[in-house]
């Protein structure tokens, strides 16, 4: 008999790890990994692109363009790669310039509720691995899998620093940590979908685990709801 399929909800805060962990949870299950932090970092990039945050951020503009806005996935060599009205994003989602404004377009009700809807279509066959910052309370609310990652403050602007570095972008250690900080806060305080640990989630702390810790205590959890 094989194992059951289930949908794994990864929560977090900024640079805890929670795409890559969703990556490999998904590739050793052979389940379909879901960034939703890639179709806000979208959102956010059709906004400045178009000019929405030339002065104040125009969010009206923003919400009557949404109808405008396409977004889905293709895997290509790279692995998967974020496709925003036909053209490949991936890595211009990635830049501080988005980083710096992502937070105050997912805040947008409006916004939340047209991505989540998308999200939620994506989940109802199961066997989806889906990270971001209401996944297991407002997206899958009945995930068989929460699990809710954290890290120090300073492992986690580390991380981030050394991302940003590998890629090639510039950016300053405090940069990165004031961006960090205010991330958090809205994250925390907006009014729609807030960040927050679901009740029934598991919490990881992958301060002082290796990813290959902390993807062997995922895959055990993962394993023990799918009733192997």
């Amino acid at each position: 008999m094989s194992p059951a399929k289930i949908n794994i909800a990864i929560d977090g805060y900024s640079s805890c790890g929670k795409s890559t962990l969703a990556k490999q949870l998904a590739k050793k299950l052979h389940y379909i990994y879901v960034d939703t932090g890639a179709m806000y970092r979208s959102v956010a990039l059709f906004a400045l692109d178009n000019g929405f945050f030339e002065s104040d951020f125009d969010k009206e503009k923003l919400i009557n363009s949404l109808n405008q806005i396409t977004i889905r996935f293709e895997r290509n060599e790279n692995g998967l790669q974020t496709i925003l009205n036909g053209e490949n994003v991936e890595e211009s989602i990635r830049s501080m310039r988005v980083s710096e404004r992502v937070s105050e377009v997912a805040a947008i009700p409006e916004v939340r509720k047209k991505l989540v809807s998308q999200q939620q279509e994506m989940g109802k066959e199961k066997g989806v691995v889906m990270d971001g910052r209401d996944i297991g309370t407002v997206v899958f609310p009945d995930a068989e899998l929460k699990i809710f990652m954290t890290a120090s403050p300073s492992v986690r602007a580390q991380r981030r620093y050394d991302e940003l570095k590998a890629n090639g972008k510039e950016a300053s250690m405090e940069e990165v940590k004031k961006n960090l900080e205010h991330r958090d806060y809205i994250d925390t305080h907006r009014s729609s979908d807030p960040l927050k640990q679901a009740d029934d989630a598991l919490v990881l702390d992958n301060t002082d685990l290796t990813p290959d810790e902390q993807l062997q205590k995922a895959l055990d959890w993962s394993r023990e709801r799918m009733g192997e």
